[in-house]
């Protein structure tokens, strides 16, 4: 009998944060005491004034199908905050708006990519971009940004891995999994690289924009390097900024070919996102927008938290990140080393197993973000729950002979 699994999806692995997930969840119902790290969800809830206009966008009957890539209200909210917030120029037709920035990232690449042609990943990458790269018949070429070089990609790096077949750079600033946000001045030297490539693509996703420390200032690519405003598309969403994960609804701006092959894209998988979500996600956008500040505030002394208890622990050496609600912690000095259990650390995936195993604390391998010995927390949950977290994850590594 035949492989009912089609050639495309056999390249593909299923995705290490939703498995992550899915492991905590299956032991916490089994009665373990279970601490799950593993999620990129904040912890806040959708705000009342967005929740608001989705109840009243129902009341009013706006339950039917919408514009096969956004509502013209949501298009022109999103042309709004372009302008206000990135300094970026788009009309309405260049704007597309899918369910989650998922869809958006998925919809780009499947519009745009040919056997054969490259898509360059920087490590550590939020794991889907390699994947979906492959789905969409492309080929992954994964460069490692050091964490000596704050994880971020060098010129040099991206001058070397650029070929002839290069079709698109993927930025992810601030990051998933590292929280590594790139200075103004490090996306001009990228900018300078690809001046000299005119078939390369650059996608951005922003999705962490508004999760930024310090006195840190966000830019996003296409502003710095106006002059690639046509070969870029900026892609961002709610979910993370106005706590609307569950909503599904990313969206970008680009050039307007390309946008027009994304809805094509669209067109014939997706349809409109959900027309009720569009509608809070006017309000997001065009409503308050002081709470954001507030709750990056909250994630800011979490960060610190976090960074502090790890760099407490045995064997671990953890980097302060710019943004977003990760860290990305190296167990380097704790590779080689044995559990109570016998169980020889070998790898960041045998210390995620063992710490979920010993101590109930779930956290993804490094590896599934394509750099190791690492692992990825998320500390988009109480300062409670994070200081038992790191407590336990101090425990197990003073355990290790």
């Amino acid at each position: 009998m035949s492989s009912l699994q089609s050639a495309a999806l056999s390249r593909v692995k299923p995705s290490a944060t939703l498995a992550v997930t899915a492991r905590a969840r299956e032991l916490k119902r089994e009665g373990r005491d279970v601490i799950g790290l593993g999620a990129g969800e904040p912890d806040f809830d959708t705000p009342d004034n967005i929740k608001a206009a989705a109840i009243a966008a129902i009341q009013r009957g706006e339950t039917k199908y919408t514009d096969v890539d956004g509502l013209p209200e949501l298009k022109a909210a999103i042309v709004a905050k372009f302008a206000r917030e990135n300094a970026l120029a788009y009309t309405p037709a260049q704007i597309h708006v899918a369910p989650g920035g998922k869809a958006v990232l998925f919809n780009a690449l499947m519009a745009t990519l040919s056997a054969g042609d490259e898509v360059i990943v920087p490590a550590p990458y939020w794991v889907s971009y390699p994947d979906m790269v492959l789905l969409a018949g492309g080929e992954p070429v994964e460069v490692v940004g050091l964490e000596a070089d704050g994880f971020k990609l060098q010129p040099a790096v991206l001058e070397a891995a650029i070929t002839p077949r290069t079709k698109w750079l993927i930025l992810n600033s601030p990051s998933n999994p590292t929280g590594a946000a790139y200075t103004r001045a490090e996306l001009e030297a990228l900018a300078v690289v690809l001046r000299r490539h005119p078939q390369v693509w650059v996608m951005t996703d922003d999705m962490y924009e508004h999760l930024i420390y310090g006195d840190f200032e966000y830019t996003t690519f296409a502003q710095v390097a106006p002059d690639l405003y046509d070969r870029t598309l900026t892609v961002n969403g709610v979910s993370k900024a106005y706590a609307m994960t569950g909503w599904r609804i990313g969206y970008a701006g680009g050039p307007r070919p390309l946008i027009d092959l994304m809805r094509k894209v669209a067109g014939q998988t997706t349809s409109n996102p959900s027309s009720i979500s569009q509608w809070a996600a006017v309000e997001a956008l065009n409503g308050p927008q002081a709470f954001i500040a507030e709750r990056g505030r909250a994630f800011e002394k979490r960060r610190d938290l976090v960074v502090s208890m790890l760099n407490q622990a045995t064997g671990i050496r953890c980097p302060v990140p710019e943004g977003a609600f990760y860290v990305y912690p190296s167990i380097d000095g704790l590779i080689g080393k044995t559990t109570e259990g016998g169980v020889v650390i070998d790898s960041d995936e045998t210390f995620t197993t063992e710490l979920l195993n010993g101590e109930g604390v779930a956290v993804v391998q490094g590896s599934a973000f394509g750099l190791s010995p690492y692992f990825r927390i998320s500390y988009a949950t109480s300062e409670a729950v994070l200081e038992e977290g790191c407590r336990r994850i101090q425990r197990f590594c003073a355990s290790l002979r």
